[in-house]
């Protein structure tokens, strides 16, 4: 399992590619790779479930128990899981690297939000919670 500061990095270099649905399967990837490192950290063990036909929906419900705050990125997964659908429907689309785009932003927050979440307790009141990271001055 990669680190979160390597599916960041990951993210930071992603460019629109021209296979969409390969796009689409890696950046699905990367946000339940995110998840993985959540559940992992809180001493569970990642389900191989489905949820409306997406793992990662099932990874987020199983990260969302017992811990209401972490429903703030649900949003972000619904989101990630239609962009997925979206350009492996119509890959040839002429918003495919748009829509890849998008859905890389949105696993980034994914991974943000996860890494936010495991080094400060309480994060997640909010959608854009990473914030607070970014103001503390560095160590």
């Amino acid at each position: 399992m990669r680190s979160l500061g390597a599916l960041e990095a990951e993210l930071d270099s992603f460019d629109a590619q021209p296979e969409a649905a390969a796009a689409a399967q890696r950046l699905l990837r990367i946000a339940e790779e995110a998840l993985e490192q959540w559940i992992v950290a809180r001493g569970e063990i990642p389900t191989a479930e489905e949820r409306e036909g997406f793992r990662l929906l099932a990874l987020h419900r199983q990260g969302a128990r017992g811990l209401p705050s972490f429903n703030a990125c649900r949003e972000s997964c619904r989101e990630i899981a239609y962009h997925y659908n979206m350009l492996c429907m119509e890959p040839g689309h002429e918003e495919a690297a748009r829509r890849q785009r998008m859905m890389a932003m949105l696993a980034k927050h994914v991974v943000l939000f996860v890494s936010g979440k495991m080094q400060v307790e309480g994060l997640g009141e909010f959608c854009c919670a990473s914030r607070p990271l970014r103001l503390e001055p560095s160590q």
